[in-house]
């Protein structure tokens, strides 16, 4: 392509220009080659003739075109040079307000001065997981493409943020870690990404400063190393600082500031805790002062010092070490204030004893104001022989003053940096780690010293280390593509590094000069002139001797040599250290130990930052050592720089340039100058410059051929193959083969290339549209022409026929006068008959209307009669009926009871005939010969126990008589105060006995009173509802008559406020669903961690008590002893898997149940002795022998229960010790926790069978002792009983059977009474007990808040507020939980009482049926009964039974392993009904446990896998309810359950649907050929792009929509929840649709709206066909919808702009805005928007009060609501299919 091609006429060109560097300008003629000069027109329409460098035949530099300009990346235009990019910045930064662009592989970040909504979560969230090309430009995204980088090629990363003073270098770094934080948070609780960030503050307040350039500049540089773990999640961090300034300790230049720290702690001196800092505010000191303002405006230093200290606590920096280190910081104010008095022979200088700031710095130091006093004056100078003592002159002093100030300094900083570092730091193996650089750009000032010869020197270095970088990338890209690879040519900035650091460098000769006794600056300058005069990068002045110059990549730098040695050296007095090392202050002292590392920056970051001390010692062993301390400053950083580039060479290097756009600071102001300057310094237009050297332009062969297929022939596109036709059409227009290159996947171009066809495609549609246009202008005038000769012909017509239509008209118009008058008089007639006619008809009208509706009301009162009539004689007939069928009841009634006292009679006079007496003496023989052989056992057994008892009583009074011996001579000894104490304790113990019977008697009445109030107050309630009830019946029905249009609005408004509100309600309770399950996940997770050898499942504890604070089912209470719940307690709160709280409250509630068990058990001995008592005293001679063997029954009964009991017990106590040996074997080694789960299980079991047991056997003993009463009633009466209860009182001879069984009756009667006694001593001991424990309890709490109260006096007024505020919480906490365990108990006892009574009447009737079978079978009656009824065989009736152990198999077929295919063409729900059916039966069994056992096994399997409604029932459904159990305590736990699961299956549906959306929606073509391609960037190149096309298109969508919705049908799943979860899923496609569309610039286009609105509608069409529109989910894609209308109207005028906003109404006035300035051309013809544009838009919706928020929140859900839709099947029709193997259940 030759000149004249490119400089034709009307191309636009750069030319320099002083002021705005560079201008644009058009050629106003064709330029030939040879020819002198350009004739240009500039902007202004100005002309201007343009000279051509001669020689070097320089023409100025092409412009790009338009379509370009505003290009995400610099790398895509196709002319690449300092114009093209500065411009397209300008543009970027001031027309679109997008401060980032990339170059290449660099990130430029210009500041905008003004905080921008771009750094919120939501952005965070959108750019996570994206590729760098697919986004705009942004930090995150950088951040992004490091951490996938690191995780993919497990290699180390690293951010290289630079850029000069103030222009965002420590923003951009942390919003970098801010990133790292929010997306690798860390996987425990010690959240180290909250003490990373907080790091911050801490840096900002004692390495920043406020300069000229930047209130806030960083005064050193640091490398932040953000370690991460194999999951990629931050384990810690490391903190390495370079260079830190400190001479601005001591001097700041004009309208500058010392740290922010100084002013930090000056702004708090008048905080009581900092009252003996003696500081006042900054203007008195002279080390704040000397630049003059001290404040900052907008920046609030009391404020900052509170953050910064709250950042010293969060990482773990105790209060004692932060008032040292102010106490340190406050003590270097001091020092620079004391005042120094020479002397009169100015070789000396002297300080006041009395000076106070000197007495402060001793003081806050710790050290010797005398020796402190002396040496600051005074130096000590050693010899080989002796040693001296001198005096120093006032600027000696002053400088050593200063340096012991920048050393104090210094080494704090290295401190605190060092303890950053601690606290960062992870005991965890880093697996990888990304590296955050933030150090300092180039800087040329007026007058450069030292430091910005180091600086300059680091971007040296890091100059070199970026040219390599880029160069090795480019020639990877070559090679991947198989590019011919060709050296070149980039700038190598070797020779100015040699120069600096190689041997006799320029470092080497400052470090040599600074060991020579008396060298000067002036003496090195004369050496740097002698030794590297010769070198190109080095550079004498003309007009200086003490100057030099040296050339750096960036820009020509003269540095002043004065103050490079003392900088250099950094001398600090040996003195003055060793008085800080005696200070009485450990921190003081420990920063100035001998120990410390030589090299900081190897070790510790803070280190690095501070310089060696050069100390002369006074004792020559000493000068081994000190040679380390002889190390320069130079030296040290260059150390530490060789270092650093070691660590990024390792590295993989992403590089952000930070851009100061302009000096003043000004919100987005460009100065095209200082913006040039940094381009050239920071090496963006050096990665510009190595691109162009090259090939630039990359385009893969698709896109190439889809943008430029109008430059193909027409026979050329037959061939399918695109690389060919590619090849063909390149190599027919551009004829220069090396333009360009064919690689594997691209084509690559040289710069200006994509220019060239960019023209071409123009000139080709200009062409086209010239053709058009020419066509349709020929048509349009071949039409005009034949409209005007049709015309013409029609005028000529209609002229002829008018004249003889006028003829005519006349002869008509005679005619017409006859037949007008005609037509007149008969329309006159006939106007007034039809007037007349019409009155007629209607007042018949209305005659007959009136008639009609009196009919009508009389027909409607004679049917309103006849409806009256019919309601009240059914209700008279009803009343008959029931008055005749109460009669005939209490007919019936009284017959019955005439029958039965018949009946009653007959068998009365049947009982007294003889042969029923022979009946009964059947077998009496036998019985008294058993009797006198029992009499006489018991006559031998009583004379043994005679004798025994004569023994004992000789035995008992000797013992008595010995222990009255005793007791005398006790007495004597004791003398009777001992006595008398103990009956003042004895009486002080009944005293409180009697108060406790008399406060539980108190307690009793006050809950009886209670409880009758309660029912009281319930009833009365009850009737004032019933009450409010009607009046509000009789209120609604006056509304309604008064008016129902009223008040149906009113309703309308107030029901959707409800639905409003009970949408948010269900929303926030959802998300606390949400959030639940999330910290149960992660609490699993943690869980796996902590035990990564096996997983523990906690399946001693249900899910009920463990996973929710609902209670319990089970009405058993579980009793255990204190022994094995000691070794239950020593298993661990960790192995028993639940939380503190739970575990406490559990705790107490077992050994409740505990002590009630007890009592139980002893009131069961109790009346088993009883029992036995009333066996003994039993009647010998019995008479009803129907009455003895009902009692016989009932006793085997009894003692059969009692056998079983007592097994009980016994495995009770094996269960027991088998817990306790399970958990002995826990502790020694860890075993897996089933048994010891099972034993648990089996120990509730036993306890439960327990006490149904004793129910059953209270039961029995109360019948029994009912039966015994009603036969002794039955003795009296008859009149020939033997009066027994008359002998004790007769004075008969008595027999020797009548004495024994007296004599039994006493003995019994004396045991009861002994047992009654000692039953009232073990009540009052335990009462005594209880007291006691209950006073033991108070002092343990008041010792305790005893103690808390002494530790709150030791905090600060805050800390005790906040501890109060604690202590109040834990203790309303404390009573919460006893309250609801109180309610717990109440509810407890009420389902007790409730089951008891169930069981009583399942007695009853038991025995009834027994009663029945007895007198059915009276005959063949013997003891040998059985014990369980028997019960007619049944049909199935809907329940099904399964043993204990099967119940594992069960959830895991029915829930855990269940596949959705095993249920097609079957019920839906099956398994629901199955599980319905089980609990069922155990509901039928009455069988507790095992329903709360199924219930939770069952929402255990539930969670697993994830990781009032009876109304509608049938009568035979009512069947099938559940008779003994109440669910309703289940109901919230399952709805908490229900929402898991949806929130599950939204997220898997999401997970399935969100890599298609982007690409289906955004990128796929489905109108093909309606999207052109832009040329792209160096970031479509990122690595972190995955080989391979992995676009999907809109039926990819479509189908996976459709088989979500196959398979919610399939299953069953209500049709509301699937309308919910398309318009959850429609919501979330367009949620990431519009926020891709707000942060992409290469999508907001006018053919992306169309394909947008394209894909819109085909979803909208497959929601009508699933008839799925009514579900809200079309609503929720209308902020997409309005986008892509926004980007296909017009955007010129101001009725555009009101059209605009009339239209989005759903998009916020930031997202307008935002794909306003996104909107992109992609073709010359396309117009862009307008910035004025742009601004009318904002100012007509500046009246909306829109959210700050810029995307949408894709991870919003809505509430779901579950319907109730009612079952038509019943528990007896369900077949249970073979594929479940469900084999081993059984039907009931």
């Amino acid at each position: 392509m030759s000149v004249s091609e490119l400089y034709s006429q009307y191309t636009r060109v750069w030319i320099p220009d002083p002021d705005e560097v560079w201008r644009s300008a058009e050629l106003t003629k064709d330029y030939k080659e040879g020819e002198k000069s350009l004739q240009l027109k500039l902007e202004d329409e100005t002309i201007r003739e343009y000279p051509v460098d001669a020689q070097n035949n320089q023409l100025p530099f092409l412009r790009n075109p338009d379509i370009l300009v505003g290009e995400n990346d610099l790398t895509a235009l196709s002319y690449l040079h300092e114009p093209a990019v500065l411009h397209n910045l300008k543009v970027r930064f001031l027309e679109s307000n997008h401060i980032y662009t990339y170059c290449g592989i660099v990130l430029v970040a210009i500041n905008p001065y003004e905080q921008l909504p771009i750094y919120g979560q939501d952005v965070i969230y959108a750019y996570s997981g994206q590729n760098m090309g697919d986004m705009d430009p942004h930090i995150f995204a950088v951040a992004e493409e490091a951490y996938k980088q690191m995780a993919r090629d497990e290699k180390n990363q690293s951010i290289i943020v630079s850029g000069e003073s103030g222009a965002g270098k420590t923003v951009s770094a942390k919003y970098a870690m801010r990133y790292f934080a929010t997306v690798g948070g860390s996987a425990s609780e010690t959240n180290i990404e909250e003490k990373v960030l907080a790091s911050s503050p801490i840096m900002e307040a004692i390495g920043n400063a406020k300069t000229t350039r930047n209130d806030n500049s960083s005064r050193f540089g640091k490398y932040i190393q953000i370690g991460f773990d194999k999951r990629y999640h931050i384990i810690g961090a490391n903190m390495r600082t370079y260079l830190l300034e400190k001479s601005r300790v001591v001097f700041q230049a004009d309208d500058e500031r010392n740290y922010h720290i100084f002013y930090q702690l000056c702004a708090a001196a008048s905080l009581p805790e900092f009252k003996e800092l003696a500081l006042t505010c900054a203007e008195d000191f002279f080390y704040t002062s000397q630049g003059g303002d001290t404040a900052i405006e907008g920046v609030d230093d009391a404020e900052d010092f509170e953050k910064t200290r709250q950042a010293f606590t969060l990482l773990g920096v105790r209060e004692s070490h932060q008032i040292s280190i102010f106490k340190i910081i406050a003590s270097i104010l001091h020092l620079g204030s004391v005042e120094i008095q020479a002397e009169r022979d100015g070789d000396s200088c002297s300080i006041s004893p009395q000076d106070e700031h000197l007495s402060n710095f001793c003081r806050l130091l710790g050290v010797e104001h005398n020796q402190m006093e002396h040496w600051l004056c005074h130096r000590k100078l050693v010899t080989t022989s002796e040693t001296y003592v001198k005096t120093m002159s006032l600027q000696q002093v002053i400088n050593a003053r200063n340096a012991l100030a920048k050393h104090i300094y210094a080494q704090l900083f290295g401190w605190i940096v060092e303890h950053i570092n601690k606290a960062l730091h992870t005991s965890i193996k880093q697996h990888s780690f990304i590296g955050v650089l933030d150090i300092y750009g180039f800087e040329t000032f007026e007058v450069n010293s030292f430091e910005q010869f180091c600086i300059n020197y680091a971007n040296e270095k890091l100059q070199q280390q970026f040219n390599l970088h880029v160069f090795k990338l480019e020639q990877e890209e070559y090679m991947k593509e198989q590019i011919p690879w060709t050296l070149i040519d980039f700038y190598d900035n070797q020779p100015c590094i040699d120069l600096i650091e190689a041997k006799l460098g320029i470092l080497d000769l400052l470090d040599e000069e600074c060991k020579v006794p008396k060298g000067t600056d002036q003496n090195w300058a004369q050496k740097l002139y002698d030794r590297h005069s010769s070198s190109q990068h080095f550079q004498k002045p003309r007009m200086s001797n003490t100057a030099f110059i040296v050339v750096h990549f960036a820009d020509k730098v003269e540095y002043l040599s004065d103050g490079f040695l003392e900088k250099n050296r950094d001398t600090v007095y040996e003195e003055q250290i060793n008085i800080l090392k005696a200070s009485k202050f450990p921190l003081v002292a420990d920063l100035f130990r001998d120990d410390k590392d030589p090299i900081p920056a190897t070790s510790t970051s803070g280190k690095g930052s501070s310089s060696k001390i050069n100390i002369r010692s006074a004792r020559p062993p000493m000068k081994a050592s000190n040679k380390e301390h002889k190390k320069s400053v130079g030296h040290q950083f260059r150390t530490s720089l060789h270092l650093l580039m070691e660590t990024l060479n390792a590295t993989t290097p992403h590089y952000v340039r930070c851009i100061k756009p302009n000096d003043e600071k000004l919100p987005f102001h460009f100065d095209p100058k200082r913006a040039v300057q940094q381009l050239r310094a920071c090496g963006v237009l050096e990665t510009i410059r190595i691109s162009a050297a090259g090939y630039p332009s990359r385009w893969t062969y698709h896109d190439f051929f889809n943008r430029y297929r109008v430059l193909v022939k027409k026979r050329e596109l037959a061939n399918t193959d695109k690389k060919a036709i590619c090849r063909s059409v390149l190599e027919s227009l551009v004829k220069d083969p090396d333009k360009f290159q064919f690689g594997r996947t691209k084509i690559f171009f040289r710069a200006g290339q994509v220019a060239y066809l960019e023209k071409l495609r123009a000139d080709k549609f200009r062409a086209a549209t010239i053709m058009i246009q020419k066509t349709v202008r020929g048509w349009l005038q071949k039409v005009k022409y034949r409209r005007l000769k049709r015309a013409t012909l029609t005028l000529q017509k209609y002229c002829r026929g008018y004249l003889a239509r006028r003829l005519a008209e006349h002869l008509r118009r005679t005619r017409a006068a006859v037949v007008l008058q005609k037509q007149y008089r008969m329309r006159r007639t006939r106007l007034a008959y039809q007037r007349v006619r019409r009155a007629a008809i209607v007042i018949q009208a209305f005659a007959r209307a009136m008639f009609v509706r009196r009919i009508y009301r009389q027909v409607l009162m004679e049917h309103k009669a006849t409806i009256i009539q019919k309601h009240a004689r059914g209700w008279m007939a009803r009343r008959h009926f029931q008055r005749l069928r109460a009669a005939a009841i209490v007919i019936q009634c009284a017959f019955r009871r005439l029958k039965a006292k018949q009946e009653l009679k007959a068998l009365k006079i049947e009982a007294r005939s003889a042969e029923h007496l022979k009946r009964l003496n059947v077998g009496m023989e036998n019985k008294v010969v058993q009797l006198q052989r029992k009499i006489d056992d018991q006559n031998k057994e009583f004379k043994t126990l005679s004798e025994q008892l004569s023994a004992v009583t000789s035995m008992h009074t000797m013992q008595v008589e010995k222990l009255k011996r005793e007791l005398a001579h006790y007495q004597q000894n004791q003398g009777a105060d001992a006595s008398l104490q103990l009956q003042e304790e004895v009486q002080s113990l009944r005293t409180e006995l009697q108060r406790a019977h008399s406060e539980r008697r108190v307690l009793e009445d006050a809950h009886s009173r209670e409880k009758d109030e309660l029912r009281k107050r319930v009833a009365d309630l009850e009737q004032e509802n019933a009450l409010l009830k009607d009046e509000k019946e009789q209120l609604n029905n006056q509304i309604l008559c008064q008016s129902k249009d009223e008040f149906a609005q009113n309703s309308v408004k107030e029901n959707l406020l409800m639905k409003k509100e009970l949408e948010e309600e269900r929303s926030r309770y959802q998300n606390l669903v949400k959030e639940y399950s999330r910290l149960e996940q992660r609490y699993d997770n943690l869980r796996d961690e902590q035990t990564p050898g096996h997983r523990r499942n906690p399946s001693n504890q249900s899910s009920l008590e463990s996973d929710s604070n609902y209670p319990s089912i089970s009405t058993s209470e579980i009793g255990d002893t204190e022994d094995a719940l000691q070794q239950v307690e020593e298993i661990g709160v960790e192995k028993a898997a639940m939380d503190m709280t739970v575990f406490l409250k559990l705790q107490k509630r077992v050994r409740e149940l505990e002590q009630e068990r007890k009592k139980l058990q002893v009131q069961l001995e109790k009346r088993e002795q009883d029992s036995k008592k009333v066996q003994m005293e039993q009647p010998r001679n019995d008479v009803d022998l129907d009455q003895d063997a009902d009692l016989a029954y009932n006793s085997l009964k009894r003692q059969e229960l009692e056998s079983e009991n007592k097994k009980l017990k016994n495995d009770l106590n094996e269960l027991r010790k088998a817990v306790a040996d399970q958990a002995t074997q826990n502790n020694s080694s860890h075993s897996s926790p089933d048994s010891y789960s099972l034993l648990l299980n089996q120990l509730k079991l036993a306890n439960e069978e327990l006490e149904v047991r004793k129910e059953e056997v209270l039961i029995l003993r109360t019948q029994i002792v009912n039966a015994d009463q009603r036969r002794l009633a039955g003795k009296s009466m008859e009149p020939n009983i033997n009066a027994r209860a008359s002998w004790p009182n007769s004075e008969k001879h008595v027999d020797q059977e009548d004495a024994i069984e007296a004599y039994h009756g006493v003995c019994q009667t004396n045991r009861l009474l002994e047992a009654q006694l000692q039953a009232q001593s073990l009540e009052h001991e335990e009462q005594v007990e209880n007291l006691k424990a209950q006073v033991e309890a108070l002092k343990e709490e008041m010792d305790k808040q005893q103690q808390t109260f002494c530790q709150t006096l030791l905090l600060s007024p805050e800390a005790q507020v906040e501890f109060g505020v604690q202590q109040e919480i834990s203790r309303l906490t404390n009573e919460n939980l006893d309250l609801k365990e109180l309610v717990e108990k109440l509810e407890k006892n009420e389902r007790k009482l409730k089951k008891q009574l169930k069981i009583y009447m399942k007695k009853v009737q038991d025995l009834e049926a027994a009663q029945a079978l007895a007198q059915s079978d009276r005959r063949h009656h013997e003891l040998t009964r059985q014990v369980t009824v028997q019960r007619k065989e049944k049909d199935f009736q809907g329940m099904l039974e399964y043993h204990k152990e099967d119940e594992a198999l069960l959830i895991r077929n029915l829930v855990t392993d269940l596949k959705p295919q095993m249920l097609s063409g079957t019920v839906p729900c099956l398994p629901a009904y199955i599980l319905y059916m089980c609990i069922r039966h155990a509901d039928y069994t009455n069988d507790d446990l095992k329903v709360h056992s199924l219930l939770t096994s069952t929402i255990n399997g539930i969670k697993k896998v994830l990781k009032g409604f009876m109304t509608q029932n049938t009568a035979k459904q009512n069947e099938h309810c559940l008779k003994n159990f109440d669910l309703t305590e289940y109901r919230q736990v399952l709805s908490d359950l229900s929402i898991q699961i949806y929130q599950q299956l939204i997220k898997i549906a999401e997970g399935l649907l969100q890599p298609m959306i982007v690409s289906a929606m955004l990128e796929n073509e489905s109108i093909q050929g309606l999207s052109g391609v832009k040329p792209m960037g160096y970031r479509k190149r990122s690595s972190s792009m995955a080989d391979g096309d992995n676009s999907y298109c809109l039926e990819a969508i479509i189908r996976q929509m459709n088989c979500f919705h196959t398979v919610m049908c399939d299953q069953g799943l209500d049709p509301e929840i699937i309308l919910q979860v398309f318009k959850q899923l429609f919501y979330m496609i367009t949620a990431v649709t519009l926020n891709n569309l707000l942060l992409r610039k290469d999508v907001c286009s006018w053919s992306t709206g169309m394909q947008l609105r394209y894909n819109i509608s085909e979803l909208e069409e497959w929601l009508r066909g699933r008839n799925l529109h009514q579900s809200g989910a079309a609503q929720t894609m209308e902020p997409l919808i309005q986008a892509a209308q926004l980007l296909q109207l017009k955007k010129k005028t101001h009725e555009d702009a009101e059209a605009i906003c009339s239209l989005c109404t759903s998009l916020s006035t930031q997202q307008i805005v935002k794909i306003l300035n996104l909107y992109t051309p992609l073709n010359e013809f396309e117009e862009r928007v307008t910035v004025s544009f742009i601004r009318t838009i904002q100012a007509q919706l500046q009246e909306r009060n829109d959210p700050q928020q810029l995307l949408l929140d894709s991870k919003h859900m809505f509430p779901v609501l579950f319907p109730f839709n009612p079952s038509s099947l019943t528990m007896d029709s369900i077949h249970i299919p073979a594929c479940l193997s469900l084999e081993f259940l059984n039907e009931v």
